[in-house]
């Protein structure tokens, strides 16, 4: 069976790098008095927010069903992770391409240069750490995948989030690191500038990956390919099944939705039957145990 990640151990590990990260900007910019440097600040702070909408969209995915909400509560977890791809494109991107045309347009020269080194350096060890978690998680859910098919095919929106804006950020503070550097070397202001336009348009092709990704969930999806041929194949190999007509899932955030219609093996009457469909419905709900509602249809024909 498919593996699962740690969603919760990623979040709160990319939750502290970036505290942590914000502080050291913040520090930078009160001794600095840097205007730019504060402005970093805020914008950490910001990523440290997307972690706690994650948060609360997993909070609210664990919320019981009721008769308002039969199916419970868990894609709420794919509408906060839409929102905190929205936030990334808007506060990440587009305002770091904002910020780089206007240097462009007014470029000023770098105060401390060597202290603003300083912080990126610590925010890419810091930043490190948390993308190691991260791609810890992610390793044990894809399995055998690509990391590229596990980025197309993963219902586990808020560990796609996590990756999306770890890369992101890691990406955007080694350019962040280079561009400041070569700016230091030569003098040249144009560096950081063009520097600064590379991270936006890094972070809104991110976003927008992470977004239409996300939009598929909650559209609703099944559960992943391979997760539907272990079904079947589950299914195909149950004494009570005689033929499989159709296999309908939906993902429904941590939970899973299930529908079978299926021609069962002969029983003798009724009663017997019932207790066949019952048993599958058991074993396959104790194999794969996201599986919260599970509906079962016997038919001769599909």
């Amino acid at each position: 069976m498919s593996g699962h990640g740690n969603s919760l151990r990623a979040i709160f590990l990319a939750l502290g790098a970036n505290f942590a990260i914000f502080l050291s900007k913040l520090v930078a910019a009160v001794i600095t008095g840097s205007g730019a440097m504060l402005a970093e600040a805020v914008h950490s702070l910001a990523d440290c927010g997307n972690q706690l909408l994650l948060l609360l969209g997993m909070r609210q995915a664990n919320k019981p069903p009721s008769d308002e909400y039969p199916l419970g509560w868990g894609r709420a977890l794919y509408f906060w992770s839409f929102v905190v791809a929205l936030l990334l494109f808007a506060v990440g991107g587009l305002f770091s391409v904002y910020e780089g045309v206007h240097k462009l347009a007014h470029p000023e020269p770098l105060k401390w240069p060597w202290l603003a080194l300083g912080v990126l350096l610590f925010g890419v060890v810091a930043e490190s750490i948390s993308m190691r978690g991260c791609l810890h998680e992610v390793n044990l859910a894809r399995g055998e995948q690509s990391l590229w098919r596990w980025f197309r095919e993963t219902r586990s929106s808020e560990l796609l989030v996590i990756f999306g804006e770890d890369l992101a950020a890691l990406l955007g503070l080694c350019v962040a690191a280079l561009a400041v550097g070569a700016t230091m070397l030569t003098g040249n202001l144009l560096f950081d500038a063009l520097g600064t336009i590379v991270i936006g348009v890094l972070l809104i092709s991110v976003a927008i990956a992470l977004a239409i990704e996300v939009k598929a969930l909650l559209i609703g999806q099944g559960v992943e390919p391979r997760r539907r041929a272990e079904l079947l194949a589950f299914l195909h190999e149950r004494p009570e099944v005689a033929q499989v007509y159709n296999l309908i899932t939906l993902q429904m955030g941590p939970d899973v939705m299930v529908a079978v219609k299926a021609k069962m093996a002969p029983t003798p009457d009724s009663l017997s039957l019932v207790q066949a469909i019952n048993t599958v419905e058991a074993a396959m709900k104790a194999r794969f145990t996201d599986i919260r509602w599970s509906f079962f249809e016997p038919d001769i024909a599909d």
